[in-house]
């Protein structure tokens, strides 16, 4: 079951986005870092703790808002040029891609939506 309020975070380096793939015990699916807004959290305070906790990057967020009628609310990062996550638990492997292929691999349809809107802007 999903939680009720989440946030997607967009990594992007240059003109690729990280796309995470999630280990077999979290479904083995490709996707972005993502996760659920605990008690007291802000969305902009979750992405930041879902982006260090799954990756260990810290870098300044830009809110690209809550698009869909389910309570996400989505976030950019930019990564440093020679920066490379540091994966938890929850992930076995992980790609840069151009953004055509960042779309084909994610898994779930409001990453892949944000992400071409992101493009689009």
């Amino acid at each position: 079951m999903r939680p009720p309020h989440e946030v997607f975070v967009l990594i992007r380096r240059h003109d690729e986005y990280l796309i995470l793939h999630r280990s077999p015990r979290q479904g083995a699916y490709w996707h972005c870092v993502a996760g659920g807004v605990e008690e007291g959290e802000t969305y902009a305070e979750a992405a930041v703790r879902e982006l260090r906790e799954e990756t260990g990057l810290d870098a300044e967020l830009v809110d690209l808002g809550r698009p869909y009628s389910i309570h996400v609310e989505c976030f950019l990062a930019e990564a440093p040029v020679d920066w490379e996550p540091r994966l938890d638990w929850e992930h076995d492997d992980y790609r840069w891609c151009a953004t055509d292929e960042a779309v084909a691999l994610l898994y779930f349809p409001e990453p892949r939506e944000v992400l071409r809107n992101l493009v689009a802007r």
